[in-house]
């Protein structure tokens, strides 16, 4: 295997074919098709990666879904005693709302700080065991934003619905009396 260095202006493309067409033993190749080959692997890898991740969201979605229709179940008789003394439907469900952004952005602060620390150990293990500088983890500021926003819109869904599903409950209903 050998490289070329081109002219500048000359096309990559054109000049692998007209060495194609004239030698005779090998075959020429521009750079970014040997890059585009070589990197077939690493789309796979991301793809994978990609579906690891969805399914991770889907999971965890449910998991954030369950955990507040749990604590909205906890709080029937605190939003009976709140309707019995005319508090409206709209007050409860945005203080329920509100707690669920709290409770999301708590998740996503310490989810982020796990993250961070496991991409650090993850680094350290492989930059050891293979002896190489690569990084085999990386978090990027992108990627955080991206999931603490996801996080909070998915918090914020899950306990607006568990919040409505509660305040359309009769008082009565609530207290265990109806």
């Amino acid at each position: 295997r050998f490289g070329v260095a081109l002219r500048p202006g000359a096309s990559a493309d054109s000049v692998a074919g007209r060495l194609n067409r004239v030698a005779f033993g090998y075959h020429a190749f521009s750079s970014a098709a040997i890059a585009s080959q070589s990197s077939q692997t690493f789309l796979v890898v991301s793809r994978f990666h990609r579906a690891i991740a969805v399914i991770s969201v889907v999971a965890s979605a449910i998991f954030l879904l369950c955990i507040m229709l749990l604590k909205v179940e906890e709080r029937r008789a605190d939003a009976a005693v709140m309707r019995f003394v005319g508090v409206r439907r709209r007050t409860i469900f945005g203080a329920l709302v509100l707690e669920a952004a709290a409770v999301a952005l708590a998740g996503a602060v310490v989810g982020t700080g796990i993250a961070i620390g496991a991409g650090a150990i993850t680094n350290l293990y492989y930059q050891r065991l293979f002896q190489t500088q690569l990084i085999f983890s990386l978090i990027t500021p992108s990627v955080v934003a991206f999931s603490v926003g996801l996080s909070i819109v998915l918090g914020i869904g899950a306990g607006a619905l568990a919040a409505w599903r509660l305040v359309r409950t009769r008082p009565m209903v609530l207290w265990g009396r109806g």
